[in-house]
């Protein structure tokens, strides 16, 4: 199965990109966040004739999560269970004998602000749902926009002491890790400074003053066999590109 996530940052804006970018690299699975348009907006007629099949959870102007899949999914579902939330950030299915969740997690704007609260409050909630989660489908990826850095090498050296690399927000990530996930991009052997978003400001792209903050997390009984992960950063030189590139695995 070869998997990708990207944020697209307006599937609208994006929808050439995506499309090329499709077909040429051909996913089984691709996992989109920031869609930011409803359901109804989608543009899924494009979509199919590029030969994919696509579950989504849209919201006006901001968040918005889909699955595609060549094969088609099943058990779709959306959301944390139990977690009343208006933001719609979480997407999952079951493609083939793997359970894929999409997330777009929570930004949290600031270190100690109401927004920061509610991030860590959702994460909380991720993980106990993912718990359950585990147990019913043991070969689980879990992938999306994380908005965390997990690590100092995952954010340029200047990037210190706010948010997505705070203490707290690292402590989530490894929680998730203690789950049974492991980072599919540290398995391999990966280039320094190797980022997955760059602010549209100050030439960060071109400076490479960016954070890896996409992640793909696999299950140890995927983990046994993957065989490659990796950011294509071949999308953020575009015009108008996301400022996001896309980090696809594969086993």
């Amino acid at each position: 199965m070869k998997l990708a996530t990207w944020n697209v940052n307006s599937l609208k804006v994006r929808l050439p990109h995506l499309l090329d970018w499709l077909a040429r690299e051909t996913p089984d699975v691709v996992c989109l966040q920031e869609l930011k348009c409803e359901d109804h907006a989608v543009p899924r007629a494009e979509i199919e004739a590029a030969g994919y099949q696509i579950e989504t959870h849209g919201q006006k102007t901001y968040n918005g999560v889909a699955i595609l899949t060549k094969n088609g999914c099943a058990d779709v579902s959306r959301d944390i269970p139990g977690f009343e939330d208006p933001q719609k950030r979480i997407i999952a299915a079951t493609v083939g004998d793997v359970r894929v969740v999409c997330g777009y997690f929570p930004n949290g704007q600031a270190v100690g602000s109401e927004k920061f609260a509610y991030k860590l409050e959702w994460l909380r909630a991720l993980t106990a749902w993912l718990h359950e989660e585990l147990a019913a489908h043991p070969r689980l990826v879990l992938t999306g926009d994380f908005n965390v850095a997990p690590e100092d090498r995952d954010a340029h050296p200047d990037w210190k002491d706010e948010i997505h690399v705070s203490a707290p927000e690292r402590a989530a990530f490894r929680a998730l890790l203690g789950l049974g996930f492991a980072d599919a991009f540290r398995h391999f052997e990966q280039a320094e400074k190797s980022f997955s978003w760059w602010d549209y400001r100050m030439n960060a792209f071109r400076r490479n003053f960016g954070l890896r903050i996409d992640h793909v997390l696999v299950s140890a009984p995927l983990m046994n066999s993957l065989s490659a992960c990796r950011i294509d950063k071949s999308t953020r030189v575009l015009e108008r590109p996301s400022d996001h590139a896309p980090v696809i695995a594969e086993w």
